[in-house]
C-alpha cells in the first residue's frame, strides 16, 4: 500500500491539467448537494453541468470530458435515465463516476439499479465503506447515508468490485482508500467537518470526474481529487470558527490551491 497526500508532484499536475483544460462535467445529483458540487468544480477550473432535464441528459453526457452518477439524484425515480446516460457516456469512451448513494440501507430498487449500473463498468465508484461492501456483494449496512463500516473493512471488497469492473473503486472515510483492484493508495488527511456539512461526498464524485476527464490513468485521477479535497478541508477548518464559514472557505481554499501553495 502506497500514501498519497498534497503536494505530490503527480497530483499537483494533475491539478494543473485540469484548471488549464476547464473540462465539462456533467452530473445527476440532487437538489441538496447540487450548488455545492456546481462551486466545488468551478473551484477547481472545471465547467459543471448538473442534470435536472431528462430529454437533455444523454446529450450532455456525451459531450461532457467527464460524468458523474449519484443514485439520489434529481432523476433516479426513472432508472432508464441513469442507465442511459452511463450507456451514453461509455459509448463515447468518457469517463464516468457512480456514486452509490444508501446502496445497503434496504432500498431495495436502488440496490438493483446499483447492480445494473456496475454491470455497465464505471470508471470510478466512489462511495463510503458500507456502500462499497454492499455493492460488491458483502453485507454491512448503512444509517441512511453514513457508513456503519470502517474504509479498512472495506478495502478487500474495493479489489474485489474494481477487479469486476475493470476501474477504480474509492472508499471514503478518515483515511480514503482507492484502489484498481491491486494497488491500493491511501490518501490521509481531510476533516471532520465534510461530514458536517451536507453534499460533500457528493462534490467528491464530482471532483474525481473532473479528474477522470483529464487524466488517463483513473487510479491516479481519483487519488488527485481525494488529496485535493482532502488538503483544501484542512486548510479550511484552520481558519473557520464553525461548520457554515467551513463550507466557504472550503470552496476558497480549492480555488487557491496550486503547486506553490
Amino acid at each position: 500500500m502506497t500514501s498519497q497526500i498534497w503536494p505530490a508532484p503527480a497530483i499537483t499536475s494533475n491539478l494543473a491539467a485540469v484548471r488549464a483544460t476547464s473540462p465539462l462535467v456533467f452530473g445527476l445529483t440532487n437538489y441538496i448537494a447540487a450548488p455545492l458540487s456546481a462551486n466545488v468544480l468551478l473551484a477547481v477550473g472545471a465547467s459543471p453541468a448538473i442534470g435536472g432535464i431528462p430529454s437533455a441528459a444523454e446529450h450532455f453526457a456525451g459531450i461532457a470530458q467527464g460524468v458523474w452518477i449519484n443514485l439520489a439524484s434529481l432523476v433516479a425515480d426513472d432508472p432508464g435515465i441513469l442507465i442511459g446516460v452511463a450507456k451514453a457516456a461509455s459509448a463515447r469512451q468518457t469517463p464516468w463516476v457512480l456514486d452509490p448513494v444508501t446502496v445497503g440501507a434496504g432500498a431495495t430498487a436502488n440496490d438493483r439499479l446499483a447492480a445494473e449500473l456496475v454491470e455497465l463498468r464505471p470508471g470510478v465508484v466512489r462511495g463510503n465503506a458500507s456502500e462499497v461492501i454492499a455493492l460488491a456483494g458483502g453485507t454491512g449496512g448503512t444509517k441512511g447515508v453514513d457508513s456503519t463500516a470502517s474504509a479498512e473493512e472495506a478495502i478487500p471488497f474495493a479489489q474485489s468490485l474494481a477487479r469486476k469492473t475493470g476501474g477504480v473503486v474509492a472508499v471514503s472515510g478518515p483515511t480514503d482508500y482507492i484502489t484498481d483492484g491491486e494497488a491500493v493508495v491511501a490518501v490521509p488527511g481531510g476533516h471532520v467537518n465534510l461530514t458536517r456539512v451536507t453534499g460533500t461526498g457528493c462534490s467528491l464524485g464530482a471532483l474525481v470526474a473532473a479528474f477522470a476527464g483529464v487524466v488517463p490513468d483513473r487510479l491516479q485521477a481519483a487519488v488527485s481529487a481525494h488529496a485535493v479535497l482532502a488538503v483544501a478541508a484542512e486548510r479550511a477548518a484552520a481558519i473557520a470558527p464553525g461548520t457554515g464559514s467551513f463550507s466557504i472557505a472550503l470552496l476558497d481554499q480549492l480555488s487557491l490551491l496550486d503547486a506553490a501553495a
